[in-house]
C-alpha cells in the first residue's frame, strides 16, 4: 500500500469540493433480476457496444491526476474534500477487474481527504478483495449493497452485514417487491445494541419496461428505519408507481422531485 502523498497545502485548498463520478472500469455482467433493465446495457447496446466486456477506462487514475498548468498547478485535479461516486458503470468487485483493483485501492487510500461511494451486487467477493490495511474499514469509503427484492436481501445481507465495513448502507433499487429488513436490523447489531445498518435508500425502476414499485413497500421500509433510528432516503419514485391501488406513470424528470416531496427522508 502506498503512503499518503497529499501536498502540504491540500487541506487549505481554496477550491470548493465537488461531487464527481469515477468510472475506473466499464462493463458488467448481469447478476440478478434487478439488472434486467440496466441503464448501462441500454446505453451501450444503443451504440453497438458490448456492455458485458469489462474494460479499464481512460479515467482510471482520475483521483490522483495532477494539474500541470493554470492557477492550481501542482494540486490534484479533484479538489480536496470531494465526494466521488465510484464505478457506476460496472461493479467494483466484478471478477474481470481483479487485476486492476489493488491499484484502485492505492488511489482511494491516497485520496483519504475525499469520500468514495460504491454499490455492489457481489458482496460474496468483498472479503477476499479488500486491501491489507483495511482493518475494520476505511472511514472515507462506503461500500453499499443493493437488494432489489426479498430473495436478494435474504441472499446478500447476511454476507454483507458480517463484513468489516466502517459504513453499512443498503440500497433497495429497483424495488421490485416488499422487502422486510427487520430480521437484519435485529440480527446484526453492535455490542451496544445499535443496528449495523446505518443507511437505507429506496427507489423505483426507471427507463423503458420499468417494473412497478408499490408505495406501501417504501413506507414499510421507512417505518422500520424510523423505529430503529436508521437514516432513510427515498431517492426516486421510478417510472411506474402504485399508490393506494392506483398506478401512476411518472416522467423521468419528476421521479426524484416527487420522491423528495413524499417527505420520508431522514
Amino acid at each position: 500500500m502506498k503512503q499518503m502523498s497529499l501536498f502540504p497545502e491540500e487541506n487549505t485548498d481554496p477550491r470548493p469540493p465537488e461531487s464527481i463520478g469515477w468510472n475506473l472500469w466499464h462493463g458488467c455482467t448481469k447478476a440478478s433480476t434487478g439488472c434486467l433493465h440496466c441503464y448501462m446495457y441500454r446505453r451501450d447496446e444503443s451504440i453497438g457496444k458490448d456492455p458485458s466486456i469489462v474494460q479499464k477506462t481512460e479515467h482510471f487514475d482520475l483521483p490522483v491526476k495532477i494539474l500541470r498548468s493554470g492557477k492550481y498547478k501542482g494540486r490534484y485535479k479533484v479538489p480536496y474534500g470531494s465526494h466521488i461516486w465510484t464505478c457506476f458503470s460496472s461493479d467494483f468487485f466484478h471478477p474481470d477487474a481483479d487485476e486492476w483493483r489493488e491499484e484502485a485501492w492505492d488511489m482511494i487510500h491516497e485520496r483519504s481527504d475525499c469520500s468514495f461511494f460504491m454499490i455492489t451486487k457481489r458482496p460474496e467477493r468483498i472479503a477476499d478483495h479488500l486491501p491489507k490495511s483495511w482493518g475494520k474499514g476505511w472511514e472515507h469509503v462506503t461500500i453499499a449493497v443493493t437488494c432489489e427484492d426479498q430473495e436478494m436481501a435474504d441472499k446478500r445481507l447476511p454476507i454483507y452485514l458480517s463484513l468489516p465495513l466502517f459504513h453499512h448502507s443498503v440500497m433497495i433499487e429497483p424495488m421490485l417487491t416488499a422487502v422486510d429488513l427487520q430480521p437484519y436490523i435485529d440480527g446484526y447489531r453492535s455490542s451496544d445494541g445499535i443496528p449495523v445498518i446505518k443507511h437505507v435508500s429506496v427507489g423505483g425502476e426507471s427507463g423503458p419496461g420499468a417494473r412497478i414499485c408499490d408505495y406501501s413497500w417504501v413506507e414499510a421500509v421507512h417505518a422500520q428505519c424510523i423505529e430503529n433510528r436508521i437514516s432513510f432516503n427515498y431517492h426516486q419514485t421510478g417510472a411506474k408507481l402504485r399508490k393506494d391501488g392506483k398506478l401512476y406513470d411518472i416522467p423521468r424528470k419528476l421521479q426524484h422531485t416527487q420522491a423528495h416531496k413524499a417527505g420520508l427522508d431522514t
